[in-house]
């Protein structure tokens, strides 16, 4: 596979070594470093990178105004910027010359990796970032989640949701994902498996469930599941800081929840109680 090529834009010896260092041992490479603006504008226009790392404070420019000059000369530079500094101001004046994505000193490996990938690919490039990176573990997460709540085994299930909307018919329990990559999570399932989920999570195989209960169960199990989920990714990725947000239960027929501004995959557990589903949504960009 081709290596992606970086530039780096830093004054500092140190902190071109610790990029470098970390971009060569993946799929990326550093192409060419920079000093200061002015070589920074010579070496875009002779190795003209993927993208470019760039520093706030140079010699004889700030980053934002190096910047507005590779933006010049390439209206489609994708520029992060790595600084100390990471304020609202700095990234207002950074969106409007053109920077894509603002990280913050000491860069974490993850985050810098996670970054350059989606800027760097097209959207298949970032549809296989968030499946490879994030989506299988809640693969995993959910298929064992299932044995251990109601002991069931499940056939999963995962392709990539383009549909506008998430149509349910029965329970939908929609969880916020907070941190980065921001999004959220959708677990849901007919009336008749909602039902049959909840007896056996509540063990009242026996009894009559009223709607409430059995949705109040849904909930739990999904609370459980994805904070689960989010729990893995964390620790997989060290510096990631994935929470999630209280449930919302909705329950009825024809429920329609918005899909479209997010990069969405639906999972889905086939079981002996019926399909379990989960549908998670990324939103793109910072």
């Amino acid at each position: 596979m081709e290596k992606i090529r970086i530039m780096i834009v830093d004054d500092s010896r140190v902190s071109c070594a610790m990029l470098t260092d970390i971009l060569n041992k993946t799929n990326f490479v550093v192409c060419g470093t920079a000093r200061n603006a002015a070589e920074a504008v010579e070496l875009y226009q002779e190795l003209c990178p993927a993208a470019v790392t760039m520093d706030m404070n140079l010699p004889d420019a700030d980053g934002i105004e190096c910047s507005r000059r590779l933006r010049a000369i390439d209206p489609e530079a994708k520029i992060v910027m790595i600084s100390a500094m990471r304020d609202a101001s700095l990234i207002m004046k950074g969106r409007e010359a053109g920077i894509s994505s603002f990280l913050q000193k000491p860069v974490s490996e993850n985050e810098l990796l996670d970054t350059l990938l989606v800027l760097c690919h097209d959207r298949t490039g970032i549809i296989s970032v968030l499946r490879e990176s994030y989506v299988k573990t809640f693969v995993k997460v959910l298929r064992k989640s299932l044995f251990s709540l109601v002991g069931v085994h499940s056939k999963v299930d995962l392709e990539v949701d383009e549909d506008d909307y998430l149509e349910v018919d029965g329970v939908a329990v929609i969880i916020g994902l907070t941190g980065y990559p921001m999004g959220r999570a959708i677990v849901y399932m007919d009336q008749a498996t909602m039902m049959k989920f909840s007896q056996v999570l509540l063990n009242q195989e026996e009894a009559e469930l009223d709607e409430t209960d059995a949705s109040d169960a849904v909930e739990e199990a999904a609370n459980i599941i994805v904070g689960r989920g989010v729990s893995k990714i964390n620790d997989i990725f060290k510096d990631k800081e994935m929470r999630i947000t209280p449930p919302g239960t909705i329950c009825g027929e024809k429920i329609r929840i918005a899909n479209s501004k997010l990069t969405s995959f639906r999972i889905t557990a086939s079981t002996q109680l019926g399909d379990i589903c989960m549908n998670l949504g990324f939103a793109e960009g910072e």
